[in-house]
């Protein structure tokens, strides 16, 4: 038996963050990021909505990029002195993710966050509190998935959480929040939601339910995300629901190992964090050309979708090299050397990053099969760019 879940209400379009007056309830606790959202004014214009609605609003801020273990216990402890019955979080994905765990341990403080590494363990949420998401980046549609990424710093790993329990009750995509993204957060997340959309039109999970809102954000993010870039506010609104579409599709139909890749390499080098949505940039056309092997017709039909034409290799040569000319507009860089990323210490740690990759959640339902000594070499070609051709 298969299941396809998705938030209970979708508001969207400009000024649809009104919906916060007609909430019912008696306490809300607003998770945060890093300020802008209160630089921009959002964040007033939530708390003096829901003060309409007559809820009492405490604000939790401050949740890092990449938020940790520490920052989501802390943020359950708050919880749990105020007593809400609204979860809201508003910023990236980093606050909305950070919310979504910090609700687990609010409504069970004596679970433990090792309970929660196992796909689809979570416990029975709802007991205390409903959740409702409001992006402001376009590209990890959290707003709409089953999915939380936590960081043991600790460790240096990213853990992706997946329990159908953690999809918000509420998601609204108002686009007004959007255009505050600066340029490179705006090719980051884009390209981040074009890997959502690719990964969960191959995943071994897809179905008639997820295929049509993955192939239709994929026509999104390449008709629009490059004007989006260069500031085009109507582009930058479709974008938007382009990211959503996508999450609707991969929180369903489940993602791949680009994934699994930019998971455990993200805060894995000393050099520096290698930012979510550039990281899946840069594995995308890798990981396309080593599933190819497997899922080469798979590829051709979102090449063929978007108007390209030939066989089905010619069309997933095709497709890798759009992709690439787009991260070459998008200023993201071909490889992890060209990024920065240290040889040394990368040629050092590949094969335990390889070995953390394989046992990430999301490599379960990437089409084909990968074997840790299998992904050491992927990463080498992504670190290099050299070809796939095993």
């Amino acid at each position: 038996m298969n299941r396809f879940t998705l938030p209970r209400d979708i508001y969207y379009g400009k000024g649809s963050m009104e919906v916060l007056k007609t909430l019912t309830g008696k306490r809300a606790i607003l998770v945060l990021g890093g300020g802008s959202m209160k630089r921009f004014g959002f964040v007033d214009k939530a708390v003096s909505y829901l003060k309409e609605a007559g809820i009492e609003t405490q604000l939790f801020e401050n949740v890092e990029p990449d938020p940790s273990v520490e920052t989501v216990m802390a943020g359950a402890k708050a919880m749990r002195e105020f007593e809400p019955d609204w979860i809201i979080s508003m910023g990236g994905g980093s606050p909305i993710d950070a919310a979504k765990a910090m609700w687990v341990f609010y409504e069970y403080p004596d679970a433990k966050f090792e309970d929660l590494i196992t796909p689809f363990s979570f416990p029975t949420l709802r007991t205390k509190a409903k959740f409702l998401a409001i992006p402001s980046t376009s590209g990890t549609a959290t707003e709409v998935t089953a999915f939380s990424v936590i960081t043991d710093y600790a460790k240096g790993i990213k853990y992706p959480l997946a329990d159908f329990n953690i999809t918000p009750d509420v998601a609204v995509v108002d686009p007004e929040l959007a255009e505050t993204m600066p340029k490179t957060l705006t090719a980051h997340t884009g390209m981040d939601a074009l890997t959502h959309a690719i990964e969960a039109y191959v995943s071994t999970m897809n179905s008639p339910f997820t295929d049509p809102l993955a192939l239709k954000a994929i026509h999104m993010v390449f008709d629009y995300l490059p004007d989006s870039y260069e500031g085009d506010m109507n582009c930058r609104e479709q974008m938007h629901y382009a990211q959503c579409l996508a999450g609707m599709a991969f929180s369903n139909a489940l993602l791949g190992i680009v994934h699994s890749m930019a998971h455990k390499t993200g805060a894995a080098f000393s050099t520096g964090h290698i930012p979510h949505g550039c990281a899946n940039a840069i594995y995308l056309p890798y990981v396309i050309k080593f599933n190819a092997k497997v899922a080469e017709g798979r590829y051709a039909d979102i090449a063929r979708s978007i108007g390209i034409e030939g066989t089905d290799s010619q069309c997933v040569d095709a497709l890798c090299k759009k992709i690439d000319e787009y991260n070459v507009k998008l200023n993201i860089p071909k490889t992890l050397k060209d990024f920065g990323i240290n040889e040394e210490e990368f040629l050092q740690k590949v094969d335990s990053i390889a070995e953390l990759a394989v046992g990430d959640a999301c490599t379960g339902s990437n089409p084909r099969p990968i074997t840790p000594a299998e992904m050491a070499e992927l990463l080498k070609c992504c670190y290099y760019g050299t070809p796939v051709n095993f």
